[in-house]
């Protein structure tokens, strides 16, 4: 996971074009935008950061910075 990608996809993309480009991944279609990864797990990850980060900046009326952190806490638990 690469934050500074996560971002990108945040700064530059819909919340509908993440949804298409999670589908596209899950059913082994091509991405309809580039999204950086080393493979298509990375690069679902990163999708679904970024879906996560903005509905959470949408519904809370966070900060990028703040829905960050509150994703990386759910990843963080979900580890341990």
């Amino acid at each position: 996971m690469k934050m500074p990608v996560i971002k990108r996809l945040v700064e530059t993309q819909t919340l509908e074009n993440l949804v298409a480009a999670e589908e596209a991944l899950l059913e082994e279609q091509p991405l309809p935008f580039e999204v950086e990864g080393e493979d298509e797990g990375e690069k679902l990850t990163h999708i679904f950061a970024a879906i996560f980060i903005l509905n959470h900046m949408r519904e809370n009326g966070s900060q990028f910075k703040d829905a960050l952190r509150e994703y990386t806490k759910k990843v963080r638990v979900s580890i341990s």
